[in-house]
């Protein structure tokens, strides 16, 4: 898993100029020698393409269809045997790579991720506990909220023909989407050393455009209990998380005024704990 095995390196934007050389160039100096960078542009239309001038990557322009569509696009045209990601405004630190193989390699392991520095507004930012990390089967850890950057994920192309791809019907959660369905699967190798750099404050940011985040977590967790692929354990981890999921979220519609959704997650929540009493009289 060290030097010969390719890794597909993926590199995600959208509108991003100022950001693309450098996410490119801190993929180029990993000491990793056997990867290949592909830039999968999701309509950009502020002169990226000009940026890639000169780099030793390759680039493809697309219409605009989000996140996933993008990386879904990368992860066909890859030819590697593993599968990284990096979203244009996050920077590989280097060794990155390296060590993210080697230790692959040294515990059979097919996917991994890396701590990260966290910058927001040119301000580095502390982690709070609930983003802590964990290794080994981790589902249970991932469903309150991501704590698997993709930008820090190296994944064995062979999960993603059993899991599938990113749902491109999902405009943000995208990724804890994913982790669902891979967490719930396989073991994951958290290697606990800040090989990232996450940068946020953007006014662009998706999660900016998207006030209710967890109405996209709440599907997602519906969609995998639907998908008969949980133990036992974890089906009864996914539903009390949902059911916290719909509570959280009527109530914070009732607090904003929009009593209509609030009335149809209450009610949610009510068919889910009538559902949970059934289950535990059988």
């Amino acid at each position: 898993m060290n030097e010969g095995h390719l890794v597909s390196v993926i590199i995600t934007t959208y509108n991003r100029r100022p950001y693309v050389k450098a996410a490119v160039e801190s993929v180029l100096a990993q000491e990793y020698a056997d990867k290949e960078v592909i830039v999968v542009d999701d309509g950009s239309d502020d002169g990226s393409a000009e940026e890639m001038r000169g780099l030793p990557a390759g680039y493809v322009w697309k219409e605009n269809g989000g996140i996933s569509s993008a990386r879904n696009l990368g992860i066909s045209l890859a030819k590697g045997e593993f599968v990284a990601f990096l979203d244009v405004d996050d920077l590989w630190k280097k060794g990155k790579l390296a060590t993210q193989m080697r230790l692959m390699r040294e515990t059979a392991s097919l996917i991994s991720y890396t701590d990260e520095v966290w910058v927001r507004n040119g301000k580095r930012l502390n982690q709070k506990l609930r983003h802590r990390k964990y290794s080994g089967m981790i589902y249970g850890h991932c469903l309150p909220l991501c704590i698997i950057s993709p930008s820090s994920a190296v994944i064995s192309r062979s999960i993603f023909e059993e899991v599938g791809l990113f749902d491109e019907t999902l405009p943000v959660c995208e990724d804890y989407d994913m982790w669902l369905r891979i967490t719930c699967r396989y073991p994951v190798l958290f290697v606990d050393k800040p090989l990232i750099i996450k940068h946020g404050g953007h006014p662009d940011q998706l999660s900016r455009r998207y006030e209710a985040m967890d109405t996209f977590r709440i599907k997602s967790l519906a969609k995998i209990l639907s998908m008969g692929v949980l133990t036992a354990g974890q089906r009864r981890l996914t539903f009390d998380e949902l059911k916290k999921k719909c509570a959280v979220y009527a109530q914070g519609a009732r607090k904003r005024g929009r009593l209509e959704e609030a009335e149809k997650y209450a009610a949610l929540v009510d068919k889910l704990v009538l559902y949970d009493g059934l289950q535990d009289t059988r």
